[in-house]
Parts: C-alpha cells; sequence; structure tokens
C-alpha cells in the first residue's frame, strides 16, 4: 500500500513540479480573467484540483471538478483547506457516467495530452463533454494541439538500447532487438542532435474535432540541414490557447525548456546517410488501438534517394 502511495503522489507532484506545464495553465487563467469571470467551468480529470483552483481565484461563478481515481479525495480536502468548498464541487466519477448539477457550462478546461499527445490521453472525454455540456458560445481551452516531426543523430542510444541485443554476455538476444525497435521511446532529446528541420504533420482544433480526427495518415518531408546520419525521427507536440487577449501555449519540443513528456523517438532500422538539402520523405500513420484505445499504433514510411544513401522501408511502432 505504501509504494502504491508514493507512486500516486509522485505522478501528480511530477505534473505540478513541470513548470512549463501548470504555469502555462496558471498564465491563462490569471491574465485572461474575462474568460473565467462569472462562469460556470467544467475541469474534465481534475487530478489535485490545482487547475479548478487557479479558475476560482480567477473569479469562477462555480467550477465542477470532475475526477475519477482516488485523488478525487484529497482533491475536495485540498478544495476545502483552501477555503473553496463554495465555489469548487469536486466529483468523484467518469465524465461519460457522472451528471453534472447544471445543464450547460460556459468553460471546459483540461490538461489532458499523454505522451506522443495521444498516448493514454483523455481527448475523447474532453470531446465527450464539450458536445455534453458546452454552452453554445463557450470556449475548450487548450483549443489546439499539434504534432510535429524531425530527424536526429542518436548513434550513442541507439547502440547501448537496440544493438545492446546483438550480444548480451556473449549471447545473440537480437529477436528481442525487434521488439525494442518497435517501442517507441519516451526521452528528452538534445536539440544538438536535430539534423533536418521540423515539420508540423497535423492541428487538431478540440473545439470543433471529432474523435475520429485523432486517428490520421500524414506525409512528412523533412530536409537535412548539415551532412550526418539520422538514426530516429522524434515526434513532440505543441498547445495553444488562442481565445486568451493574445496568443498563449508551450511546446514540448527539443528546442523549449523540458516538460514531463519529454520528446518521443521512434528508431529507424536503417542508418541513413544523409546530405544538407537532401530529404527524407514519408508518411505516418497514427491509430487508436483495437484492443485497447489507450494504446497507439504508429506505421512510418519513409525513403531518400540521396548521394550517399538509398532506402526505402515501413516499420511499425505500438505505444503500450
Amino acid at each position: 500500500y505504501f509504494t502504491l502511495g508514493v507512486c500516486f503522489a509522485g505522478i501528480h507532484e511530477e505534473m505540478l513540479k513541470d513548470v512549463v506545464r501548470t504555469r502555462s495553465y496558471q498564465n491563462v487563467i490569471t491574465q485572461n480573467n474575462f474568460l473565467f469571470k462569472d462562469k460556470i467551468v467544467l475541469d474534465v480529470g481534475a487530478g489535485t484540483g490545482i487547475l479548478s483552483l487557479f479558475c476560482a481565484k480567477a473569479g469562477a461563478k462555480h467550477v465542477y471538478a470532475i475526477e475519477c481515481s482516488q485523488m478525487a479525495d484529497m482533491a475536495k480536502e485540498i478544495v476545502k483547506t483552501n477555503g473553496f468548498s463554495e465555489v469548487i464541487t469536486v466529483i468523484k466519477g467518469k465524465v461519460e457516467e457522472i451528471d453534472l448539477p447544471v445543464p450547460k457550462v460556459d468553460v471546459i478546461i483540461s490538461e489532458w495530452m499523454g505522451y506522443f499527445l495521444l498516448f493514454e490521453n483523455m481527448l475523447d472525454t474532453v470531446l465527450f463533454a464539450r458536445d455534453k455540456w458546452l454552452a453554445d458560445d463557450g470556449v475548450v481551452l487548450p483549443d489546439k494541439a499539434s504534432l510535429h516531426l524531425t530527424a536526429i543523430e542518436d548513434a550513442e542510444y541507439k547502440e547501448d538500447k537496440i544493438e545492446f541485443w546483438n550480444n548480451v554476455y556473449g549471447f545473440d538476444m537480437s529477436c528481442i532487438k525487434k521488439q525494442a525497435m518497435m517501442e517507441p521511446l519516451v526521452d528528452t532529446v538534445d536539440q544538438n542532435q536535430i539534423v533536418t528541420n521540423c515539420q508540423l504533420l497535423k492541428t487538431m482544433d478540440i473545439s470543433k474535432m471529432s474523435s475520429g480526427d485523432a486517428s490520421f495518415t500524414v506525409p512528412f518531408k523533412l530536409v537535412a540541414e548539415r551532412n550526418d546520419f539520422i538514426h530516429a525521427l522524434v515526434a513532440y507536440f505543441n498547445v495553444s490557447f488562442t481565445k486568451c487577449h493574445k496568443l498563449m501555449g508551450f511546446s514540448t519540443g527539443p528546442r523549449s525548456k523540458s516538460t514531463h513528456w519529454k520528446q518521443t523517438v521512434l528508431y529507424l532500422e536503417d542508418v541513413v546517410t544523409i546530405c544538407e538539402g537532401e530529404t527524407l520523405s514519408g508518411s505516418m500513420t497514427v491509430a487508436n488501438n483495437k484492443k485497447n484505445p489507450r494504446d497507439i499504433d504508429i506505421t512510418l514510411k519513409y525513403a531518400i534517394n540521396g548521394n550517399r544513401c538509398k532506402v526505402s522501408r515501413t516499420q511499425h511502432y505500438k505505444m503500450r
């Protein structure tokens, strides 16, 4: 029991200490009172209730904080301790299964993003809440999210993580290598490893999209900015709050301050030798896993027809 408690608190500690994440939301709320003053707010997946507390402080008429885990009990206590019991109602349960005491809300706020934006995310839950409770002129925060792609040189780490299985204390365990290649790695990438430009893959408008839009196939063209090797592609996401006085948001990219989402690294079977100005092109297909919708299947097609390297391949990855 003890270790479970520590892990559970640890997850929330990590998210709260993610200054980029928490400060971004705080700034959006405190610097845009007009969005919250005298408004009814729904906080989807409230966790510790930190966003609800920000909203209450910004003058919200009432905040309904929905949380399905045992953290809901803590959130109730936190709300009470901080004197906001009159303004914030914590509801323990699944968004899809609860009744709200009001027919409509003015604002839906949520920190729903997962690794690779979509892994184990709560986007469908936010869209469900939007369709059920959001007033016609209501706002969803954040309202835009975008997925981006770049390519990196990563010989040292690939050697350590993937090639390791070729010789394990003198034994060939390379069959595990295939498995290791299929599992995207969530890690922090040094911006000096970036070899190509960064490309926008997909933008999602959370106020208008349907849940099916989170599955897609998109083309990409990555142009080398120097002569180097490419060992992996790297995906990251940006989040925007466009309804604010001025555009606000944050990036989880390798050139931005790091967040708990880090970046998602997809190792290539080939070591691609690329010269400045050459293009690695292809497409990425992202879909919810049929058996477990919280998992993601990624199909990557890539090709290069360069001076030093000609290759064309399709690889499959599973985020589990």
